[in-house]
């Protein structure tokens, strides 16, 4: 897992080389700017979007936990505390940009 670097495109993890993977997300953001998505709706079941998120909460919780900034736990309340405001009360609404 690549962590902290900014202004430049992650390496593709090795999974990417093996026959049959395939990109599903892919995100860009930077300060004061909007983030902007390209996403792959590859599964039939929407649902698999709900495993794919907590599985990013999860890795990024333990990021900030490698990187010593935040305990992984105390990350990943945080990630779950601003997820469910969102849900809530959305701060944006998404727009087709390709």
């Amino acid at each position: 897992m690549i962590f902290g670097r900014k202004n430049t495109e992650l390496e593709k993890p090795p999974i990417a080389k093996e026959q049959g993977s395939f990109e599903i997300l892919r995100v860009w953001g930077g300060v004061n700017l909007p983030q902007q998505y390209a996403l792959n709706t590859t599964w039939d079941d929407p649902g698999a979007w709900g495993l794919l998120l907590m599985d990013i909460a999860r890795h990024a919780s333990k990021a900030y936990d490698s990187a010593g900034q935040i305990s992984e736990q105390e990350a990943l309340s945080r990630i779950k505390q601003i997820f469910d405001a969102e849900w809530g009360s959305a701060t944006d609404e998404p727009e087709k940009i390709l």
